[in-house]
């Protein structure tokens, strides 16, 4: 029989343990271990569900990750614009590298609450919030930033500018419309097919892209 878990339990007890483990979650490195026991967040999360704590837990986790992005936001406001991609990048990747974590640690939270009563799902909640307090804060800022660097070679890496258009696109497709060329060179099938019309346009901005590499000292 399972003890009672009253909502000072869960306060004092319980919330402090996941609130920790989500800490460690959220400001990793990609490839670090993290000294937390999986089973025992899990065992706090499916306890704390039974014992009907689960809308204060979604509550509280939704609270904990909104302000962690707010502080992520204003970081990258302060970032000089020469490491603003990369730390877009940086930013972006972590968040969604501890969802694989997160996500799967509230599962039962997930399926006996989100799912049933608010009929969504916690991996989409939590994407949009870097959606809103994140990405929308710093697209205007950002696609500039990304245009430049890509008619300039090796400013970025191609895996940041890949990662980075496809994370884009995941969070809002609609931002393709901000810069459909530079989507397109990432995610098939964006742009309507080549009409034989435009095929001279085509060629055009091949040339002058070959122009532009060769100024920067690249041989044909």
């Amino acid at each position: 029989v399972m003890n009672v878990i009253t909502i000072e339990d869960y306060k004092s007890t319980y919330w402090p343990k996941l609130d920790s483990a989500i800490d460690q979650l959220l400001t990793q490195s990609p490839g670090d271990y993290i000294p937390i026991s999986y089973e025992q967040i899990y065992s706090c999360v499916y306890k704390c569900v039974c014992q009907q704590h689960s809308e204060q837990m979604y509550s509280d986790l939704i609270k904990k990750i909104t302000n962690h992005l707010e502080r992520v936001s204003k970081e990258l406001q302060a970032s000089p614009p020469d490491l603003y991609i990369e730390r877009f990048n940086i930013a972006l990747g972590q968040y969604m590298g501890a969802l694989q974590s997160i996500v799967p640690l509230f599962i039962y939270m997930n399926k006996f609450y989100i799912e049933t009563k608010l009929n969504r799902d916690l991996k989409d909640d939590l994407i949009k919030l870097f959606t809103d307090h994140v990405a929308e804060k710093h697209i205007y800022n950002l696609m500039p930033l990304l245009l430049e660097a890509q008619s300039t070679p090796f400013q970025i890496t191609p895996s940041t500018m890949a990662n980075i258009v496809k994370g884009l696109y995941t969070l809002r497709p609609e931002w393709v419309q901000m810069a459909p060329a530079l989507f397109s060179k990432f995610i098939p099938n964006i742009l309507p097919p080549a009409v034989e019309s435009e095929l001279q346009e085509y060629a055009a901005q091949d040339q002058k892209l070959q122009r532009e590499l060769m100024q920067n000292g690249f041989t044909r």
